[in-house]
């Protein structure tokens, strides 16, 4: 009456376990990538709507079109300092 686990049930069970470890990684990398893309867009954004509103004051703006959206959106404060920074620069 001795609890005899065969290997191969062991080594089937290790093999789920790794197989479920790999799944949960791939699927929470790119989550992790997303999120972070999701919170440089929302400060990128509210960062130019800032620079937009308190800018206007004092002549510089920065125009929101598809491509100061994107890097903004990508690169999230310091594409915007970028874009300000090129702004002042480039006449």
């Amino acid at each position: 009456m001795g609890l005899e686990i065969d290997l191969l049930t062991v080594l089937f069970f290790a093999l789920g376990l790794l197989a479920l470890y790999a799944l949960g990684w791939v699927l929470l990398v790119p989550l992790k990538w997303l999120m972070k893309l999701l919170v440089n867009g929302v400060l990128g954004g509210a960062a130019l709507f800032a620079i937009n509103l308190v800018g206007g004051v004092f002549g510089v703006t920065i125009p929101i079109n598809p491509l100061s959206a994107i890097v903004a959106g990508f690169f999230g404060l310091p594409g915007v300092v970028l874009l300000l920074s090129l702004k002042l620069i480039l006449p």
